[in-house]
């Protein structure tokens, strides 16, 4: 094969690879496991997410990615090209063109910073594609028609939320609010109410099992282990969805009001369209149990759950790269100088 494509969902939680003809083949946490004192790679991915609160003092599990942007470059680096080689092999040869993901509200330095450590891996070109717009393509949205779609994109790190018609974003909106903010959530609920200590994947777990944010939606019930902050021994409790949907309230109502302040500046016939069409919902977040019931209380509009909501993303880079021309004419022609598509 003369060249690959690679299309690259850059997650805050997630890496997901999709490579042209063969669709995603990867799909692994967004953690490094580093020794702290050589800062030698240990591990990559899911074995590392594993060590995440369990590592002896000379290794430390890091998640590089913080809010949908590098918060440690070399380590990004690192990691996009474990994820690479292991997608394509080490002959970079024939390097390939890479499409990565990005939040719709990142900085100029940002930007600079995603491009770079892409890059530096060995890629011959690349592209950024705004999050929200790669959303909508993988959902199975008809961004390019002249009627209006509208996307919620919610990651780990950031929620986007987008308007999109002819191909390109309308009014967008992205907030540093998203999975990651409902695992902090819960984890001071329980510390405040049962002063109980518990770490990232425990409050990923109940938020997966048990949690819900539509009033009743549902009741169901999971124990809980951590340390006792009083005795610091071991300890075990019981939380029910009703008080996760308390926990989880404030950041729900970040993320709608997001949507709705979207929808107010969005023009009157896209509006119209929204409301035919429905709001989709994309990203893990989307899952986050009465998520879309709640939003159609709040926002009197049809709401739907993607289907694979998580993997949307990566999708639409895929099909953005087999059809850059349509993707946005528009700034194909500055992509040197503004590096978004």
């Amino acid at each position: 094969m003369f060249g690959k494509d690679i299309g690259v969902d850059l997650g805050t939680a997630n890496v997901l690879v999709h490579v042209k003809g063969r669709g995603i083949v990867l799909d692994e946490p967004s953690v490094v496991a580093i020794e702290s004192q050589t800062r030698r790679v240990v591990a990559v991915g899911e074995e590392a997410r594993r060590m995440l609160g369990r590592t002896p003092g000379n290794i430390v599990a890091i998640r590089p990615l913080r809010e949908g942007v590098i918060a440690d470059f070399d380590i990004t680096e690192i990691m996009l090209r474990h994820f690479i080689q292991r997608t394509i092999g080490k002959n970079m040869f024939l390097r390939p063109r890479v499409m990565i993901c990005v939040p719709a509200g990142i900085t100029s330095v940002e930007q600079k910073a995603v491009r770079e450590a892409a890059e530096r891996t060995g890629a011959k070109e690349v592209f950024l594609i705004e999050e929200p717009k790669a959303a909508a393509i993988g959902a199975g949205l008809d961004i390019f028609q002249p009627s209006g779609s509208m996307v919620v994109d919610i990651g780990g790190g950031t929620t986007d939320v987008a308007v999109l018609s002819l191909g390109d974003v309308v009014t967008s909106n992205s907030i540093r609010v998203a999975g990651d903010k409902f695992d902090e959530a819960i984890i001071r609920h329980i510390r405040k109410h049962y002063s109980l200590l518990i770490g990232e994947r425990t409050a990923e777990e109940i938020k997966i099992h048990i949690a819900s944010v539509y009033p009743g939606a549902r009741t169901e019930e999971i124990d809980v282990r951590g340390r006792d902050m009083i005795s610091g021994l071991p300890k075990t409790v019981t939380v029910g969805s009703e008080e996760m949907r308390e926990a989880l309230e404030e950041t729900v109502v970040n993320i709608i009001a997001t949507a709705k302040h979207v929808l107010e500046r969005t023009p009157p016939e896209l509006a119209a369209d929204i409301y035919d069409k429905g709001i989709v919902l994309t990203g893990g977040g989307a899952l986050l149990y009465g998520l879309d019931q709640l939003m159609v209380d709040q926002l009197q509009v049809p709401v739907h759950i993607a289907e694979e909501p998580m993997s949307c993303v990566v999708r639409g880079t895929g099909i953005a790269l087999d059809n850059l021309d349509k993707v946005s004419r528009s700034l194909l022609n500055n992509k040197k100088k503004i590096g978004v598509i």
